[in-house]
This record gives structure tokens, sequence and C-alpha cells, in this order.
């Protein structure tokens, strides 16, 4: 078995002082500043989905749907277990399923309709609290609060204002003027 050395590393020459390359070399290449522009607009159709992405989940309460969704989820499949399990469950089975179907629901009306999302927020906070009884124990409680949570996120939510509408400002109101000593107010 032969051992090898690493090769000793020879250091660059120092550029002369005041040089351009003096200049250069202290600067490290990296890739195109983001800041810049150029390196933001680059790139290929990922970077551009992902940026469409963030601006439609800005104009609608996307975790509140996703919260009350995952919680409808925990609830509706929970108490789903082999066939011969489901069918020995019951009426309350049902109500469980049929409680973490609405949560499902209430998500993509959420999602998909904010201008409704105090209607469909109230109804998921009042089935996350009716699945506590009806289906073990709201999804071991997980489910319940999860749906509560994405519930009072939903009717919490305010959109955002327009850029336009967030960057004017108000005059700021003039400061009152001073009043004129009054003349019975001075010292004696």
């Amino acid at each position: 078995m032969t051992h090898h050395e690493p090769e000793p590393e020879v250091p660059a020459p120092a550029p002369a002082p005041g040089s351009a390359a003096g200049s250069l070399a202290a600067v490290p290449a990296t890739a195109p500043d983001a800041s810049s522009g150029a390196g933001a607009r680059a790139g290929g159709p990922l970077p551009r989905a992902r940026r469409a992405f963030r601006r439609w989940r800005r104009t609608r309460p996307f975790w509140a749907a996703l919260w009350t969704g995952t919680g409808g989820f925990v609830i509706l499949f929970l108490p789903l277990a082999p066939l011969g399990k489901i069918l020995q469950i019951g009426v309350g089975g049902i109500a469980g399923m049929a409680g973490g179907v609405l949560l499902m629901a209430m998500a993509l009306l959420i999602l998909l309709l904010p201008s409704q999302r105090h209607t469909a927020g109230v109804i998921a906070v009042i089935a996350g609290v009716a699945s506590f009884p009806l289906s073990n124990l709201g999804g071991l409680f997980v489910g319940m609060f999860l749906a509560v949570l994405g519930g009072s996120m939903a009717f919490s939510w305010l959109p955002e204002k327009p850029l336009a509408r967030r960057l004017r400002r108000r005059p700021a109101p003039a400061a009152p003027a001073t009043a004129p000593a009054q003349e019975g107010s001075a010292a004696a």
C-alpha cells in the first residue's frame, strides 16, 4: 500500500499595490447580484412559477385554508381502518367522516373564494368543535385544534392593501400655534 502525500499549495503572487488587478482580486467572483435585477429575472420556469404562486398565495388566506384542510384530513382519515372495522363504527364514524369532508370543503372555499372567508371560517370552527364528541375526540384533539385554528385565521384575515395605498402618506397635521400668554396668568 502506498501513501500519497498531498502536494503543498503554492500561493498566487500578490498584485502590485494600486494596480487594477489588486482591487479586483479582493472581490470574490459570485453570481449576479439579485438586487440588480439581472439575477432576479434570470432563471427557468421554476423560479417564475414560484414567484407567481407566492403572489397568488398572498391574495388569499392560504395558511387558514391549509390548517383547516389538514384538520379535516386528520378528522376524516384518523378513524378509517380496514373494512371490517369501518362496518362496526356505525353512526359515530359516519358523523366524523362527514365533519372531515365538511372541513376540507371549507378549506377549499376559503382558498378559492376569499370573499366568503367569514362564513367558511365560522362553519370550520363549529365543525371542528363538533368533531370533539363525534369523531374520536376531534381526531385526538389534533384535528379539532387545526380546524379551530384555521377557521379563526380565516375569519380574521384581511386582504393586503395595494402598494400605492400603503406608500401614500397622509400629510402630518399642522402643529397647533402656541397661544399667546394671557395677561392674567403672568406672575405678580
